[in-house]
């Protein structure tokens, strides 16, 4: 996402990859995490350590591009 992308725009990304990294590794990562339906930027950040403790070098950069727009939100 560039610099012209609205906060609008970057939490429903934020929501996106909140769901893909359930999707692909809730069972693995994120077993011990409720999912939530509408995670605020907050509530994605808070899974992204589980991602990289528990999960694989994907789940690793997952976690990176979720804490950047989370960031980018503030």
């Amino acid at each position: 996402m560039d610099s012209t992308t609205t906060s609008q725009e970057r939490r429903a990304e934020i929501e996106r990859l909140y769901r893909q990294a359930f999707d692909e590794f809730g069972g693995i990562a994120l077993w011990n995490v409720r999912r939530l339906e509408h995670p605020t930027p907050r509530d994605a950040l808070a899974m992204t350590r589980q991602l990289r403790v528990e999960g694989n070098m994907a789940a690793r950069a997952l976690a990176e591009r979720i804490e950047k727009l989370c960031r980018a939100d503030h």
